[in-house]
């Protein structure tokens, strides 16, 4: 677990560190770490309980406090729904933006630009890794629609036919070409699972 040194590298402010933290421990699952908190702080008057956001390895965490900085309100959205993090520095201090994969958009505003720029690399780093799971799971939902008794298993160029003897080779060569024609399998990959099929018969 995250030391709360490790949480003030770029100055964030410690009592806030030591506020919220053991809240955000609370808030998360088990074997879930924290990766980052960015604090807030306001470039115009003062912000005694400050709005924060916090990055572990499963998800984006906004905590902004309510009722004067007695409570604390938690959003948080997984890496898997952010679709983008977007950052905007002004001269004093940064806005970040979170768009999510269901179209919505939360931004935290005056997020010093240290801590924001860090922010913003661990985020484009979990989005990347995120993208690309998203991709292989929506390649794997048209797969399986297409496909029906073909399984799929990687590495993509190893595409064996389902074991289901009784299963017509006619109809497994028919759903062969559905997933070439939808661009779900390569050429190549459609000749082999072909001959095996015929082999078969």
């Amino acid at each position: 677990m995250i030391s709360i040194k490790e949480l003030i590298s770029e100055e964030q402010d410690p009592k806030v560190i030591e506020k919220v933290l053991p809240k955000v421990k609370e808030f998360c699952t088990d074997h879930e770490d924290i990766k980052y908190i960015a604090v807030q702080k306001k470039t115009i008057g003062i912000n005694f309980s400050p709005d924060c956001i916090v990055l572990t390895d499963r998800r984006i965490i906004l905590i902004r406090p309510k009722s004067f900085g007695l409570s604390l309100s938690f959003i948080d959205y997984a890496w898997i729904q952010v679709l983008d993090v977007h950052l905007r520095e002004g001269i004093f201090a940064a806005d970040i933006t979170i768009k999510t994969t269901t179209g919505r958009i939360d931004i935290m505003e005056d997020i010093p630009k240290a801590q924001a720029r860090k922010l913003y690399r661990f985020a484009q780093e979990m989005e990347e890794m995120k993208k690309d799971e998203r991709r292989l799971r929506d390649l794997e939902d048209k797969r399986a629609l297409a496909g029906g008794g073909i399984v799929i298993n990687s590495p993509v160029n190893s595409l064996p036919v389902s074991p289901a003897h009784n299963e017509d080779p006619l109809e497994t060569l028919s759903k062969l070409k559905r997933m070439l024609d939808n661009t779900l399998i390569t050429q190549d990959e459609f000749n082999s699972k072909k001959e095996q099929v015929l082999s078969r018969m």
